[in-house]
């Protein structure tokens, strides 16, 4: 028998080898995942298609509650909220045929939806809990959402990509553990896997990330997710719901809903446009709600005995210039000083990194700012893996922006959360004895099943049957601007309208097809090339002709519309979005007819959105002064620029500053040597030092090791001078705010990590 056997085993061994090699051929030649649009395409428009106007649109919804109106102008949906949730809803009820009305209080994907890690993704720290702690919940959520993933990337091809993630690291035992963590991600979404995790070494790892802390590294694991542009989807959301019939309407606020005397049953809202005043009302045969973070404002209109049931959470993300990255790979600590994670991810020609998660309390603001002590907390978190000579400073920050995560708790059949019981870690469904539809909590990756298990249950409870027409079809629907898109498409582009190839790009990745309609509305350049396509900012490949194309076909009404939302570069860089801004309100103020009063009303509106972006108040003062503005700008709407102390800046000096510090350097050394307390004095020379304090001084002298010193050198002088700058930017975070802010953050609480 043992011979028997040993004359098989070459045949057992060659057959293994076979299959493997069998295997591997097939996985290597397998067409790509996410399957693309034809190379025909590539060079033909989209057929022409011009969406009603908002105008328009407000005529049909004030339609629904004229008198002796008829059964076909009264929607059978009113979906108050236009986020991802609410976009979502519309979508899928507008493509079954059912006759849709949406709202929106501020302006579309204005909250929650427009500030998130912009990841697709299934959720590895979710499926860690769901094996550690045998929770099928979990387990759910995380099947759930691989499922999504690869439905949401087919569908926007254009707004999302593939997107490798690296894990470092930094001791052997954790390799396994990683890798067998990846692995079962891949199992777990099956044929729908984008691409297969690997190991990666040592030295393939600082190939591919070489901005990576060296000491100590062992490895690394590389897995993959998907990206997107949140606000752009939020807007190709909405669009696709108007294709399809749906009417929709941003800056329209529910101010009451409206009852039948008969049953208390919902029959309508009374709505305000919050930029004219104007109030009307509109009938319709159900509402969902779905306000996000704003769930329990419309739970109280309903209902005045209503008990929250949002238990919000604040996350805060920052961008960082492009050199802090690979333009391919992200890069994911699972590991941080008090357990949260932090991503490092590329983003339309920048570096996002976050997130914290800090509890926050009731009511939610519209637009949170992202506090200084958690900016510098990731600063921090960011500092320990990237490589020592990377000195990350507080300057490179572009931008900051804090999101609202509406967790919330299950509700009872009375309408109010249930006690202390935990928070709901998908998103939760609920009809109120009025039959207000509610629907709260998940995330972007699974937007779509929570509308479609949404509108079913509107179906059911409105008794729409008769009126849709169909089933639920947005796993194959395709948004506006896939059907002609194809990633060679920008060439065509260029081709056609003369236009930078970077800005072809830009174009094709967030408008797909509408991109041809984009360029149709671009004015030449009166260059040699590029032919047509002005620049809104000479950083980023923005042009003027997106801000036409926002009014005309995107409804964007103010000018936060359009560099946050319809553009993203207040996202990317709040100081090019501020320079952008004169041009971006003499365009639409064209465009919308604003008085002069309206536009500086705009720059007011627009400076306070920025600060909230993370933009210093000294810095929108000092470019008021500086970038040149016209004198409607300069002079009417902001008067005399304020002196500067300090500003978020990636130069560390302004020309000629460092000749002026030199000088003064000179004035006060004795020798080569400046003493320590002839260091304020030597700073006195320049004014823009004059504030700083001892205090500010013996800090930085601290942080920069020279606080022993006697005497320094100019080198030392100017790197003094340069980290003061930073030292005065905000408050460092309180003791107690510190600690608390370090205790550990369970998986539902952080977003389940990747």
């Amino acid at each position: 028998m043992f011979r028997s056997f040993s004359r098989r085993r070459p045949l057992w061994l060659a057959s293994a080898a076979a299959a493997t090699g069998a295997a591997y051929y097939y996985h290597a030649s397998a067409p790509p995942k996410l399957p693309t649009e034809p190379r025909a395409q590539a060079r033909r428009p989209p057929p022409p298609w011009t969406p009603p106007s908002r105008a328009e649109m407000l005529q049909q919804l004030k339609a629904s509650s004229r008198p002796g109106v008829s059964d076909s102008e009264e929607f059978d949906l009113l979906i108050v909220g236009g986020g991802a949730t609410g976009a979502g809803v519309a979508v899928d009820a507008s493509s079954r045929g059912l006759r849709v009305a949406l709202v929106e209080r501020d302006d579309f994907g204005s909250g929650t939806s427009s500030k998130s890690t912009k990841l697709v993704h299934g959720g590895v720290r979710y499926l860690q809990k769901a094996v550690m702690e045998l929770d099928y919940e979990q387990y759910k959520l995380v099947r759930e959402a691989l499922h999504e993933r690869r439905i949401f990337l087919q569908t926007a091809p254009y707004l999302s990509n593939m997107l490798p993630i690296m894990l470092p690291v930094y001791k052997y035992w954790q390799v396994p553990y990683y890798w067998a963590g990846c692995k079962m991600y891949d199992f777990l979404a099956g044929g729908e896997n984008m691409e297969s995790s690997y190991l990666m070494s040592r030295g393939k790892a600082l190939e591919a990330f070489p901005m990576l802390q060296s000491k100590g590294l062992v490895g690394a694991v590389v897995y993959y997710d998907g990206q997107h542009n949140d606000a752009r989807m939020n807007i190709a959301l909405i669009m696709t719901a108007v294709k399809h019939g749906a009417v929709v309407a941003n800056y329209c606020e529910v101010t009451k809903l409206l009852k039948t005397d008969a049953d208390g049953k919902l029959c309508g809202a009374s709505v305000q446009d919050t930029l004219t005043g104007e109030k009307w009302n509109i009938r319709a045969k159900g509402i969902i709600n779905a306000t996000g973070p704003f769930t329990d404002d419309m739970l109280t209109l309903d209902n005045k005995q209503h008990k929250p049931i949002v238990a919000p959470s604040s996350g805060i993300h920052i961008t960082l210039p492009n050199y802090y990255s690979p333009r391919k790979m992200g890069l994911l600590d699972p590991a941080t000083s008090d357990g949260r994670v932090i991503f490092f991810l590329p983003w339309e020609g920048n570096t996002i990194a976050g997130t914290t998660d800090t509890a926050i309390s009731l009511p939610v603001e519209r637009e949170p700012k992202a506090r200084e002590d958690e900016v510098r907390w990731v600063l921090e978190e960011v500092r320990h893996y990237l490589s020592p000579d990377i000195r990350v400073r507080r300057g490179d920050v572009l931008s900051a922006w804090s999101g609202v995560r509406p967790l919330v708790r299950a509700m009872s059949d009375d309408g109010s959360g249930k006690g202390t019981q935990g928070l709901v870690r998908s998103h939760m469904l609920h009809v109120s004895p009025s039959g207000l539809l509610t629907i709260a909590g998940g995330k972007w990756t699974t937007y779509r099943a929570m509308a479609a298990e949404t509108v079913d249950l509107a179906v059911k409870t409105f008794n729409l049957e008769g009126k849709a027409k169909t089933g639920c079809i947005t796993d194959k629907l395709r948004l506006v601007g896939s059907e002609g898109w194809s990633p060679n498409m920008f060439i065509g582009l260029i081709q056609r309208y003369g236009t930078e190839t970077e800005v072809a790009q830009h174009l094709a990745r967030n408008y797909g097809d509408r991109a041809w309609t984009v360029l149709d509305g671009a004015e030449p350049t009166g260059l040699r090339w590029p032919l047509h396509g002005n620049r809104l900012s000479n950083l980023y490949p923005y042009i003027e002709a997106e801000v036409r194309y926002a009014v005309r076909n995107e409804y964007a009404q103010t000018a936060v519309d359009f560099l946050a939302r319809r553009s993203r570069l207040a996202f990317l860089n709040a100081q090019a979005a501020l320079d952008a801004l004169p041009r971006v309100i003499d365009i639409m103020g064209d465009e919308l007819k604003w008085s002069r009063s309206r536009r500086k009303a705009e720059v007011e509106r627009t400076k306070a959105f920025l600060e909230s972006m993370g933009l210093a108040k000294e810095v929108s003062a000092q470019r008021r002064e500086l970038m040149g503005w016209g004198d409607w700008a300069r002079g009417l709407l902001f008067g005399q620029a304020a002196p500067v102390r300090g500003t978020y800046s990636r130069a560390q000096f302004a020309p000629g500053e460092v000749d002026r510090l030199r000088a003064a350097f000179a004035a006060h050394a004795v020798g080569d040597r400046l003493t320590k307390p002839a260091i304020r004095e030597a700073m006195k020379q320049e004014e823009e030092y004059q504030s700083y304090s001892a205090a500010d001084v013996q800090s930085v002298l601290e942080q920069t090791g020279l606080d022993t010193r006697t005497d320094i050198g100019l080198d030392e002088f100017l790197e003094v001078c340069a980290a003061l700058k930073e030292v005065s930017l905000g408050p460092a975070p309180p003791k107690k705010q510190k600690q608390a802010m370090q205790s550990r953050i369970p998986v539902e609480k952080s977003g389940g990590g990747v």
